[in-house]
C-alpha cells in the first residue's frame, strides 16, 4: 500500500506534467497564430541565392561556434579541422536553402 508521501509526490508530478503540457500547447498555438503568417508571407516569393547565402552563413557560424565551444579546446586545438568543415557546411546549407526555398 503506497504511503501518503508517495501519493503526494505522484500528485505533484502529475500537476507539474500538466502545467508543462499546457505551456507547450499554449506556445504552439501562439506560434501558429502569430508567427506562422508572417513567416509564410516572408517566404512566399522565394529566397534567392543571395538571401540563401546570408542565411546559410549565419546558420553555419552559429553551429560551428556551438560545436567548438562544446568540444572543450575546440577554439584552439581543432581550428585546422573546423575551418574546412565550416566552408563545406556553408556550401551545403547554401545550396539546400536555395533549392528548398
Amino acid at each position: 500500500m503506497p504511503s501518503n508521501r508517495d501519493l503526494e509526490e505522484r500528485k505533484s508530478t502529475t500537476r507539474l506534467f500538466l502545467i508543462i503540457a499546457i505551456v507547450v500547447v499554449a506556445l504552439v498555438v501562439v506560434l501558429l497564430v502569430f508567427v506562422a503568417p508572417s513567416v509564410s508571407a516572408a517566404l512566399a516569393p522565394g529566397v534567392g541565392l543571395k538571401g540563401a547565402a546570408i542565411s546559410a552563413f549565419l546558420v553555419t557560424l552559429v553551429v560551428i561556434v556551438v560545436l567548438m565551444l562544446t568540444a572543450g579546446d575546440g577554439l584552439i586545438g581543432e581550428i585546422q579541422f573546423t575551418l574546412p568543415a565550416f566552408f563545406v557546411f556553408f556550401l551545403l546549407i547554401w545550396v539546400l536553402i536555395a533549392w528548398v526555398f
